[in-house]
């Protein structure tokens, strides 16, 4: 569909993608501030694309103080309909070793510090998020990782901590009895938001550690993940390739993303400010301007 735009968002040790030579660096505001860093504006093979670095260019940006909003409301200002995440993570799994990608479809979220909502004054909005990621968008990471021969496993629960610190033991193994896959501290409420924006969403985590759990690994190193990190980053630039190249053709016409607002909103229309509904024009105008 011409109107599908695809966006990028980057997490530790992809801040960028160098070999993107058609290259725009966007200045955005929102009503809800500034997001991470410029956003690339790119093309690649004719396809308009965007790139965001979530921790801004360099990693100065906290897992807590990620203005989650700002990136999203900034990316939907954009016409961006696609965002695929790609994050670095801990396994919590034997058989999800540093070097593998995992394609989240489940999140549980246990952050505590963040604005979660776009809809906090005046207007109450409730949308789902049974499904978090969107099927159709995962084939398409599924299909361009199997391009690349990266080692992947479909489907896979993520937990979001707040951070910044590491799990400790204790906190390593409830997770994983919970039967969670991997842990990482920024896909939440990035996903969330990116719903109520009704932008379809998909999180490619990238295994950089074993966590606190495994016994070989008692202690994160830092110096240890970014190794991993770098060499990661080199397979997502090349995945990211294949799926701008190749995204379009897995659109979903009825993801329930694509107007999930027309549920949502159960405020009574004279109670929603003018004020508010200003503030929500980009995220959800086309509800509220009806």
């Amino acid at each position: 569909m011409a109107n599908d735009k695809l966006a990028i968002i980057g997490g530790s040790g992809l801040y960028d993608v160098e070999e993107f030579k058609d290259r725009e660096l966007l200045d955005m505001e929102t009503p809800w501030g500034k997001p991470s860093d410029q956003i690339l504006k790119t093309k690649y093979n004719s396809k308009e694309v965007y790139f965001l670095p979530r921790h801004g260019r360099g990693h100065f940006i906290s897992p807590s103080n990620i203005n989650f909003r700002a990136n999203i409301d900034a990316l939907k200002q954009l016409g961006v309909t696609d965002i695929v995440s790609v994050s670095a993570v801990g396994s919590l799994k034997e058989d999800l070793p540093p070097g593998k990608f995992v394609l989240v479809d489940q999140f549980i979220d246990r952050t505590f510090a963040r604005n979660k909502t776009f809809f906090d004054e005046d207007i109450v909005a409730h949308v789902s998020m049974a499904h978090p990621t969107s099927k159709a968008l995962m084939n398409a990471c599924e299909e361009s990782i199997k391009k690349e021969n990266i080692p992947y496993q479909r489907r896979g629960t993520y937990v979001v901590m707040e951070g910044p610190q590491f799990s400790t033991l204790a906190e390593s193994n409830l997770y994983r009895s919970w039967k969670a896959d991997v842990i990482g501290m920024t896909n939440m409420p990035e996903a969330k938001l990116a719903r109520e924006a009704e932008i379809r969403y998909a999180s490619v985590s990238m295994v950089t550690d074993y966590d606190c759990w495994h016994p070989d690994h008692e202690n994160v190193d830092v110096q240890k993940v970014i190794k991993v990190l770098l060499d990661n980053a080199a397979k997502a630039k090349n995945m990211i390739k294949n799926l701008i190249d190749s995204f379009e053709n897995h659109i979903d016409p009825y993801d329930p993303t694509n107007n999930c607002l027309d549920v949502a909103i159960i405020t009574a229309p004279e109670k929603r400010s003018k004020k508010t509904i200003e503030k929500l024009k980009t995220v959800a105008g086309r509800v509220l301007n009806k």
